[in-house]
């Protein structure tokens, strides 16, 4: 059995948003099904879960485990950019961001561009295959 599905009766009072007392109640009363572990009781998800009759919510350590995500920040300066240029690229990739699916991380482009130096900096961040998909248009764009 993993460690996270075991609860103490603290944790179990907390997610439920009921009284520390109140729980203890129903254990001791044989309501709410636990183990002794030393001086203390604990409480499986299941147990849980049967008591309730509903799914327990993950907690936001569980959630954060399930739903690991991957960004990448990418910055790109590019150099001697002429006014139109720049504009396609900004159109493309605003684009390219706001057309893309809704299955992974959101993705953000942020651009710059200075037209008395001729450079411009394109900020993407995203998932790995987002941003990867964005530079090569980017780069598809800019060179010769």
């Amino acid at each position: 059995m993993e460690p996270s599905s075991l609860y103490s009766v603290e944790q179990v009072a907390e997610r439920l948003g009921l009284h520390v007392r109140t729980v203890r109640k129903y254990v001791r009363d044989g309501r709410l099904k636990a183990v002794k572990v030393g001086r203390r009781y604990r409480i499986t998800r299941e147990d849980v879960e049967a008591f309730t009759g509903l799914p327990l919510p993950p907690t936001a350590r569980e959630s954060a485990v399930r739903h690991r995500r991957v960004e990448v920040s990418s910055i790109v300066g590019i150099d001697a950019v002429d006014p139109e240029t720049a504009r396609r690229v900004v159109a493309l990739l605003t684009a390219a961001a706001a057309g893309r699916g809704a299955d992974g991380p959101p993705l953000r482009v942020e651009t710059a561009y200075d037209e008395e130096r001729a450079h411009m900096k394109v900020i993407v961040l995203g998932g790995p295959a987002e941003t990867a998909r964005l530079l090569e248009y980017v780069n598809a764009v800019v060179e010769p």
